[in-house]
């Protein structure tokens, strides 16, 4: 039963890692490229449909996390699993604090409405996303040492 959470968790975690990767890398330098007002829709329109999903995300990985940690706290790797429910609780209080208020703002911006600094915002969004995509990575990676 152990093997499965541990199998479940560490796919779970590492396809939220993978989804906020390609946020970073890949969809906001498309988005940024697209003409006129459509790059700042099309960053409105993500920040509502992944604000939506990735709270579920995120606490439903910690959780498990924190399940795994409980469960294997006898088992080899358990001190790693540990410090990777820390980095993720660290991936939570980030969002809550620095993100979701900047997503907040900008899921509701459009260009007869967003404000005169709306770019310097979604900038800043931007560094905090790629800070907690370094902490959730580490999590992750700290999760597959623990299976090795």
């Amino acid at each position: 039963m152990l093997n499965a959470l541990q199998v479940l968790t560490t796919v779970v975690v590492g396809l939220m890692v993978g989804v906020e990767f390609s946020v970073a890398f890949i969809m906001n330098r498309i988005l940024d490229a697209l003409p006129e007002d459509s790059g700042q829709l099309g960053h409105a329109h993500g920040g509502r449909m992944l604000g939506t999903l990735m709270p579920f995300w995120y606490i439903g990985s910690l959780v498990l996390v924190a399940v795994w940690a409980v469960a294997g706290r006898h088992h080899h790797g358990a001190g790693l699993v540990v410090t990777a429910a820390g980095l993720l609780i660290l991936s939570v209080v980030m969002s809550i604090l620095l993100l979701v208020p900047i997503n907040n703002r900008n899921k509701s911006w459009t260009p007869e409405n967003r404000p005169a600094d709306w770019k310097k915002q979604l900038q800043r969004w931007n560094r905090y996303h790629y800070l907690r995509v370094a902490v959730i990575i580490a999590a992750f990676t700290l999760l597959v040492a623990a299976l090795a």
